[in-house]
């Protein structure tokens, strides 16, 4: 992801990796296992715990990966 903030940079997306999954710092970790773990009510220092290779920049980028990949228009047909 050229062109990003830092942080945005933080998340790899490899095709031979999790079947493309966006990824953290490409380890098998993905984006979706970081925001299932926040959904289901766990702070961030909680989830670093439960992934220690993580770091809470990891969990921002998460966060912010999925607002940009949300925000786009929604054309409704009529």
């Amino acid at each position: 992801m050229s062109n990003e903030s830092p942080l945005m940079n933080r998340i790899t997306i490899d095709p031979e990796q999790c079947a493309g999954r966006p990824c953290i710092r490409g380890m098998r970790i993905r984006v979706t296992d970081v925001l299932d773990l926040l959904g289901n009510g766990l702070t961030p220092r909680q989830v670093i715990e439960e992934l220690p290779d993580i770091e809470l920049e990891d969990i921002q980028a998460c966060h912010k990966y999925a607002s940009r990949r949300l925000n786009h228009a929604v054309l409704v047909a009529a």
